[in-house]
């Protein structure tokens, strides 16, 4: 008798394939270390912009000044929707990397349309945008690459 051989681990199917379940874990890793990523990156940018003299203040808002920590907040917020699709993309699509680029990129270009409606002045609303599409830079290569990795 070998006790040795006897873990009850099993790494992969017989297939040599990793289980969905492992797939989608990784996924989901990789996406949350990317929403962290994403998080920093467009916080010290937008702190960066508050340094180089743009108010954040939206007129249409309130006249309220966004804070440092709504931008993590929201960036934050959105990746962990972004990682929710991909992850259903994962396991509806036939083809998921594909399908979640073009929905991310519909979706990033509609969240610009907020910022220039806002009634923010010019420098408020092109940091608001370029802060838009910063966490995208981040999540959407991420996300696609560990999506066609997982289905290969």
């Amino acid at each position: 008798m070998n006790s040795r051989n006897d873990t009850g681990v099993v790494a992969e199917p017989a297939s040599g394939r990793p289980s969905h379940t492992h797939r989608l874990r990784g996924l989901a890793g990789t996406g949350f270390i990317a929403t962290l990523a994403a998080m920093v990156a467009t916080t010290v940018a937008a702190a960066l912009a508050r340094a180089a003299g743009v108010d954040f203040e939206v007129p249409d808002g309130g006249g309220e000044t966004i804070p440092l920590a709504g931008f993590a907040v929201v960036t934050g917020f959105f990746s962990v929707v972004g990682i929710a699709i991909a992850v259903a993309l994962l396991r509806w699509s036939a083809r998921p990397a594909e399908r979640f680029v073009w929905t991310a990129l519909s979706l990033t270009a509609v969240s610009l349309i907020p910022p220039l409606l806002a009634g923010a002045n010019t420098a408020t609303a092109t940091a608001l945008l370029g802060l838009h599409l910063l966490p995208t830079a981040v999540m959407i290569p991420t996300l696609a690459r560990s999506l066609r990795t997982r289905t290969d």
